[in-house]
C-alpha cells in the first residue's frame, strides 16, 4: 500500500509539473501557432497568486533550458516562480519568415510585421486572459529572434519590461536605435545582451558596438548587463547566458547575500531600514512579486543597525515588521530593543511585555520576551 501511495504521489507531481501545449489560431498570421506553456508548481495551490511571464521566441529549443534554470533558481529562493511561454518556430523553418525585415528600413516587413502583431495583439492578450499574470513581461530570443525582440523596444511604451538577447544577429541600424530608445526609458527596465567569443564577425562586431552605445546612453533606470563568454560557440553560449540573464533581471529578489551586503548595504552611512523597505517595494512595484520580508534579510539589517549604533532605525524596522507581520511579536520586539539600546529600560520592558502577548516568529518567543522583561525591570530598579 505504501508503494502504491508513493507511486501515486510521483505520478501526481509529474503530471502537475510537466509542460503543456496549446494551439492559437492567429488572424494576423492566417494560421495556427503552437505554444509550450510552463506553469509554476504553486499555480493550482495558490489561486490568488499572480506571476511574471517569460515569453520565448525559438521556444522549441529554448523552453527546456530556461525552464530548468528558472526552477533551479526558485528552489534556492534566488528566482521567483514565473509562467514561461515558448513559441514554436522551427517545425518548418517559420523563424525565418517570422523575422522578415525590410533591409532598407531595418523594420519588420510582410510576414515579420504580421508576427510582430501576433505577439502583441493576440498572444499576450490570450495568455493574460487565461492565466494569472502581473504586468512584468520578459522576452527572450536567440540570434535572428534575439534581434527581432528589440522591435518591441522601438515603441513609445515598450511592451516588455525585460529583454534577453542571446547572440543577436542585429537588424540594420539596431546598434544605434536600441541605445536611442534606452536613453528615453522613464521607468525601471532590464536589458541583457550576450555573445560568444566563437561567434562570427558579422554577429560580434555589431553586438560590441551596441554594448558600447548602451553604456554611453547611461540611463540610470536601465539595469543593463553584457556578457562575452570565452571558449563558447554561437550555440553553447546560450547555456551560459540563461542563468546569468535571469539572475541579473531578478537580482533584487534574491535574499541578501555577502556581495549585496558588502557592495550595497555596509557602505551606507544610514538608511539601513530604508534599504530593506525599498528592496521589497521594488519586488512588488517593479517585478510584481509579492512576498513578505524574509526573516533572514530582516536579521541582517537589524544586526547592521546594532553594529553601527543607529538605534533610531529600529523604530523604522518596527514599522516594517508591523506591516509585514501584524500578528507577530517582531514589531514590538524591535521597539523594545530600540528603547533598551537607548537606555530606557522601563519603556523597553513595556514593549517586551506587549510582544509576549503576540505570536512568536523566527527566534523570537514568549520565553525570550519574559527574559528581556526581567532584565529590563532589573535595570530600571538599579537606575533609581
Amino acid at each position: 500500500m505504501k508503494k502504491v501511495f508513493l507511486l501515486f504521489l510521483l505520478i501526481s507531481f509529474s503530471a502537475f509539473s510537466q509542460k503543456t501545449f496549446d494551439n492559437i489560431q492567429s488572424e494576423k498570421l492566417g494560421e495556427e501557432r503552437r505554444i509550450t506553456i510552463g506553469l509554476p508548481d504553486s499555480y493550482e495551490a495558490n489561486p490568488n497568486k499572480k506571476y511574471p511571464v517569460l515569453y520565448l521566441l525559438d521556444g522549441d529549443y529554448l523552453f527546456d533550458p530556461f525552464s530548468g534554470a528558472a526552477k533551479y533558481g526558485n528552489y534556492w529562493d534566488d528566482l521567483p516562480e514565473m509562467i514561461i511561454i515558448g513559441i514554436h518556430q522551427n517545425k518548418d523553418g517559420e523563424r525565418y519568415e517570422d523575422t522578415t525585415i525590410d533591409q532598407n528600413t531595418g523594420l519588420p516587413f510582410e510576414k515579420g510585421a504580421d508576427f510582430f502583431e501576433f505577439i502583441g495583439a493576440e498572444l499576450i492578450p490570450y495568455i493574460e486572459k487565461k492565466y494569472r499574470t502581473v504586468p512584468f513581461r520578459i522576452i527572450a530570443g536567440h540570434d535572428t529572434t534575439a534581434s527581432f525582440i528589440n522591435f518591441y523596444l522601438y515603441k513609445e511604451q515598450p511592451l516588455f519590461k525585460a529583454y534577453i538577447c542571446l547572440s543577436p544577429e542585429l537588424a540594420p541600424k539596431m546598434e544605434v536605435r536600441i541605445p536611442e530608445q534606452i536613453a528615453k526609458i522613464k521607468e525601471p527596465f532590464y536589458y541583457y545582451l550576450s555573445v560568444a567569443d566563437g561567434d562570427i564577425k558579422k554577429i560580434k562586431e555589431p553586438v560590441e558596438k551596441l554594448d558600447s552605445n548602451i553604456k554611453i546612453a547611461n540611463n540610470s533606470l536601465v539595469n543593463y548587463k553584457y556578457d562575452l563568454f570565452k571558449g563558447t560557440t554561437h550555440y553553447t553560449e546560450v547555456l551560459h547566458s540563461i542563468p546569468s540573464a535571469l539572475y541579473h533581471i531578478f537580482e533584487v529578489y534574491r535574499p541578501i547575500n555577502s556581495t549585496e551586503y558588502k557592495d550595497k548595504i555596509a557602505v551606507l552611512q544610514s538608511g539601513y531600514a530604508d534599504y530593506l523597505e525599498n528592496k521589497y517595494a521594488t519586488m512588488s512595484n517593479v517585478l510584481g512579486v509579492q512576498i513578505p520580508v524574509r526573516m533572514s534579510d530582516f536579521k541582517v539589517i537589524e544586526n547592521l543597525i546594532l553594529k553601527n549604533n543607529a538605534y533610531d532605525e529600529l523604530g523604522k524596522m518596527a514599522e516594517i515588521a508591523n506591516v509585514q507581520y501584524p500578528k507577530a511579536m517582531l514589531g514590538e520586539y524591535e521597539l523594545g530593543l530600540m528603547y533598551e539600546k537607548m537606555g530606557d529600560p522601563k519603556r523597553a520592558s513595556k514593549r517586551y511585555q506587549n510582544a509576549s502577548q503576540m505570536e512568536p516568529i523566527g527566534e523570537l518567543n514568549k520565553d525570550l520576551m519574559y527574559e528581556k522583561m526581567e532584565e529590563m525591570n532589573t535595570l530600571a530598579k538599579q537606575s533609581k
